[in-house]
């Protein structure tokens, strides 16, 4: 559930926005982008937002339907047109964002009442993202989705044996099933007046997640700490389950409440553009979550998968498949 649009990227790296000549159009959106990167992996997957009822919002339901995420639940809203980013291309790690998302973007027009709260509780994997809390009546959907998941919610067991890597064999489903609430940070300081604005928020929604991902600049305005292992531990003191914080040239640190780490280094790869990779780290995330994958395992695998979009031009369309996440892990190993 969170942010959709469509993406426009210059086909030449390296050149200022004002002097770019072609681009290419993908569909993007950072919940979005998730949905697509564990559709990729086998999984199934919807997308909650809204367009544009305009061209643009037509071609993403053809986009969403082409990358097999379930869009019934993405709806248009009149008189709002669906939000474009444009970004520019400086490897190895400067990509900056332009949002044209004015004068509101529809996917914050979602309003509780048209939540198919049903469907929310049922499903193995439930995702947020930050963005989706700066504004009403987006913020107030949020989060009466987030109570229903939490509500009855039980205590999700240690993590099972996994099958192969790539593998996406679905558990049994029944009582006792893992389920997972996973709050993305997703910081964007130009959807928010002020850090300290967001914080209530985050902690708002922190309250219902089981598992939360961010980066840096991401744990430190949910927690006001920086270090990884301080954040990890704060995040947890919100009654999480799993804290993922992204480092990224220093790879991933993830702490389990029980006790469990990993310490995961990145893939070296060369960048062409890194906007993806966290999306693409989102989807192999809940991959592994839902294959029952040990801790370390499952980062490793979401670092791969990763390292693969930095590698690449596009963020929906460069999702990798699980043969090119294991070639990549194979190719990593001393």
């Amino acid at each position: 559930m969170g942010r959709i649009g469509v993406d426009l990227y210059p086909l030449q790296a390296g050149v200022p926005l004002a002097q770019v000549d072609t681009f290419g159009k993908f569909l993007g959106g950072s919940a979005t982008n998730v949905a697509v990167a564990a559709a990729r992996l086998g999984r199934r997957t919807a997308v909650v937002t809204r367009t544009g009822a305009d061209p643009f919002g037509e071609y993403l339901h053809q986009e969403l339907r082409g990358f097999g995420v379930d869009d019934r639940w993405v709806t248009p809203v009149a008189g709002l047109p669906t939000p474009v980013t444009f970004c520019e291309v400086f490897p190895p790690d400067h990509f900056p964002l332009y949002f044209y998302r004015q004068p509101k973007a529809p996917d914050l027009e979602m309003y509780e009442a048209e939540l198919d709260l049903e469907a929310i509780r049922a499903a193995r994997v439930f995702w947020v993202t930050g963005t989706g809390l700066c504004a009403e009546p987006s913020r107030s959907a949020t989060l009466a989705a987030l109570a229903a998941r939490s509500v009855g919610r039980p205590v999700a067991p240690r993590s099972a044996p996994g099958s192969a890597p790539g593998s996406a064999a679905h558990v049994p489903e029944g009582p006792d099933t893992p389920r997972f609430t996973v709050f993305d940070l997703d910081w964007r300081p130009m959807f928010w007046a002020a850090p300290e604005e967001a914080r209530p928020h985050y902690a708002q929604a922190l309250r219902h997640a089981t598992v939360a991902v961010g980066n840096l600049d991401e744990v430190e305005i949910a927690t006001g700490e920086r270090d990884p292992h301080a954040a990890a531990d704060a995040l947890l003191g919100h009654g999480l389950e799993l804290a993922v914080v992204k480092q990224g040239p220093k790879g991933v640190v993830a702490v389990h409440r029980d006790g469990r780490t990993a310490e995961v280094p990145p893939v070296p790869v060369e960048v062409v553009n890194g906007l993806g990779a966290g999306d693409a780290f989102g989807g192999a995330l809940c991959h592994g979550l839902l294959a029952g994958w040990e801790l370390d395992r499952t980062m490793r695998y979401a670092n791969a998968a990763g390292a693969i979009v930095a590698s690449r031009l596009a963020c929906s369309s460069a999702m990798p498949y699980a043969s090119e996440v294991d070639e990549a892990l194979r190719a990593a190993r001393p």
